[in-house]
């Protein structure tokens, strides 16, 4: 039998294969799901830099929900630079990793575990998606409504779109679309 070249081993986390600009979902999640950020300071600390990072890197935000072990987003590229979203959520994940290991007093601790990232490519796709991450406080039971929960778009959304609009997204399913959002914990 020939002998086979060694393969190199499996990524462990997802690969991360931006070649266009466009609209992208995102997924991030805590280290082990662990629910660091447990209370409204730690949502807010995180909300914020998540804002602060999105316009540094000139991603523009279209929706977002961060709760407490993982968040969702849906953000713009900026033109010809799809490739800057790595660099950005790096960015993000260090800065509140250092915020929030100040906090608890505990230096070097790992928060962060990856993130999924999904080029969005069908209107229809953008629809549900938007929906998905609008609504995820309700998913996960924190609200019965989802403009009550300050650490998502949903009443940005509401007071930024028109009714024509919000009201076309309501009527998009989120129940087939492909999100990991298995968390339990929030």
């Amino acid at each position: 039998m020939p002998d086979t070249p060694e393969l190199p081993p499996w990524p462990h986390a997802p690969p991360h294969w931006l070649i266009q600009p466009g609209l992208y979902m995102v997924t991030g999640s805590t280290f082990h799901r662990q629910p660091f950020l447990h209370n409204p300071e730690r949502l807010n600390l995180v909300t914020s830099q998540l804002f602060q990072s999105a316009s540094q890197s000139g991603w523009t935000l279209l929706a977002w929900a961060v709760l407490s072990n993982h968040y969702h987003l849906i953000a713009q590229s900026p033109p010809h630079s799809a490739n800057s979203l790595h660099p950005w959520l790096k960015s993000l994940h260090r800065n509140t990793a250092s915020s929030l290991n100040r906090l608890d007093n505990t230096q070097g601790r790992r928060v962060w575990n990856n993130y999924h990232d999904t080029l969005i490519t069908r209107q229809p796709a953008l629809m549900a998606r938007l929906r998905y991450v609008n609504e995820n406080p309700v998913h996960h039971r924190l609200v019965q409504n989802a403009h009550d929960y300050p650490w998502c778009s949903a009443a940005w959304f509401a007071a930024s779109t028109s009714k024509s609009f919000q009201a076309s997204v309501a009527r998009f399913k989120t129940d087939t679309i492909n999100v990991p959002d298995d968390f339990d914990d929030s």
